[in-house]
């Protein structure tokens, strides 16, 4: 895999990666892959590595933002603080869900058991967590929706998907729907900068969504 291929804006201050599903963004305490283990391939002629300034799953895909220098590293992150930062999700869910749009408030909570290992789940003494959905398209029994999380909890929002709107992602084998890819991507991330015109960019949906690719506005 070679992620200097994968980058779909640079420049001086930053750079966005279309980050592929199944690469941990952090390196797994079991060792192996990880897009930190690959931070040289994306120096682009840097002597330092770039700094990753937020998170995505390990199976989610696209739009992530790296910081190249440190001044850069600090806006970034006031930004992010600032919740000025917006990305747009776009995920398939395994059932029909009701109403148009509308916004999910949740707060969440961390629980863990020797069996089962830990996740995240409603906690009404969590963290607050709120993801705004617009439903795009059903076909066959399953949704696509669009999240625009105001936060960015852990899993927000692929718990919120399960216990916002009462259906799970398709593909996550946690909070969702088992078997084949997790149909959860990054599509669009804005971030302003303190000496320019918001970044705006956007990531393609990948082949594993087959024909949903047909339903993004």
């Amino acid at each position: 895999m070679d992620l200097e291929k994968r980058i779909i804006f640079i420049d001086a201050d930053v750079l966005v990666l279309d980050k592929p599903a199944g690469l941990p963004v952090d390196t797994p305490r079991r060792g192996g892959d990880s897009l930190e283990g690959r931070l040289p391939q994306l120096r682009q002629n840097y002597k330092r590595l770039p700094a990753i300034m937020h998170r995505l799953d390990q199976d989610t895909s696209g739009c992530l933002l790296l910081a190249r220098h440190p001044p850069a590293r600090k806006w970034v992150q006031a930004a992010f603080e600032a919740h000025e930062v917006r990305k747009r999700y776009l995920a398939v869910v395994g059932g029909e869900v009701e109403g148009e749009e509308g916004t999910i408030d949740l707060p969440l909570g961390k629980i863990s058991s020797e069996a089962a290992g830990w996740r995240m789940t409603h906690d009404p003494n969590g963290k607050p967590a709120i993801t705004h959905w617009k439903k795009l398209a059903v076909v066959d029994g399953k949704t696509m929706v669009e999240f625009v999380p105001e936060t960015g909890r852990t899993h927000q929002i692929r718990v919120h998907a399960r216990e916002g709107l009462g259906h799970g992602i398709v593909g996550d084998r946690v909070y969702g729907f088992p078997g084949g890819p997790m149909l959860l991507h990054a599509e669009r991330l804005a971030v302003p900068r303190p000496k320019s015109k918001m970044l705006k960019v956007s990531a393609p949906l990948p082949d594993h969504f087959g024909d949903w690719k047909a339903h993004v506005a």
